[in-house]
């Protein structure tokens, strides 16, 4: 047990948990995206089964292990045809939005339940490993959703954030970013997988987190918890 949790990003007592939390995470995300595109106009997503709340429709087995060893990791992208779309541009960019929306709507439904704990009082009588049990399953729906919410925004592809920046620009400026998508690729993983760039640029930025669950606590007039 112990060489496998070297390998893992995560404590491996926790993987239950971890792997439910990702799978709605991913359903949620790609479902958004899906659904969003198909009543818009375009049924490419809907013609592939992916408008579908099944979590075996969207996730990617080589982008789930990752996230599990290397704290980041993919579902199946959905197709997108805009040009379906009968304004393209503002409806791109509404559907590259509502999947990380998705994952930030889920972060506050899981500060909505640890709320309704709290004020209730219904786990007092439970055992303590049911507690905790609840406890790290909402901790981890609250974390996660909220990292993927900024991880998906950041400007860079395949990310829905690129998207998003390439919907609002210019024709000029958007026929120059698909030139160097590739380069961006590039640039994405070599942020991902170097610690030292990592460490500057991703980490900084996933600690938006803190102050983005602590805003969503305090909507319920509770104090951020610890994780």
């Amino acid at each position: 047990m112990e060489f496998l949790e070297r390998f893992l990003w995560y404590p491996l007592d926790h993987l239950p948990f971890i792997l439910i939390v990702l799978a709605l995470a991913f359903t949620v995300h790609e479902f958004a995206h899906a659904y969003s595109a198909y009543k818009f106009g375009d049924p490419t997503a809907r013609d592939q089964g992916r408008v579908t709340l099944n979590p075996m429709a969207h996730l990617d087995p080589l982008g789930t292990i990752l996230l599990l060893i290397a704290g980041f990791g993919w579902a199946k992208p959905v197709p997108v045809v805009r040009s379906r779309f009968r304004y393209p541009r503002l409806m791109g960019i509404v559907v590259s939005a509502v999947g990380p929306i998705s994952n930030l709507l889920l972060a506050f439904v899981g500060v909505a339940v640890y709320s309704l704990f709290a004020y209730t009082g219904w786990l007092e009588g439970a055992s303590i490993g049911v507690r905790l049990a609840v406890s790290l399953f909402l901790n981890y729906l609250i974390n996660i959703n909220v990292l993927l919410f900024i991880f998906n925004l950041i400007p860079l592809p395949p990310l829905d954030g690129y998207r998003i920046v390439e919907d609002l620009s210019p024709p000029g400026v958007r026929a120059k970013l698909d030139r160097y998508a590739q380069w961006g690729v590039l640039v994405f993983l070599l942020i991902v997988f170097i610690p030292d760039l990592r460490a500057v640029t991703l980490e900084p930025l996933f600690g938006l987190s803190t102050p983005i669950i602590s805003r969503l606590f305090s909507l319920f007039g509770l104090s951020i918890v610890s994780n």
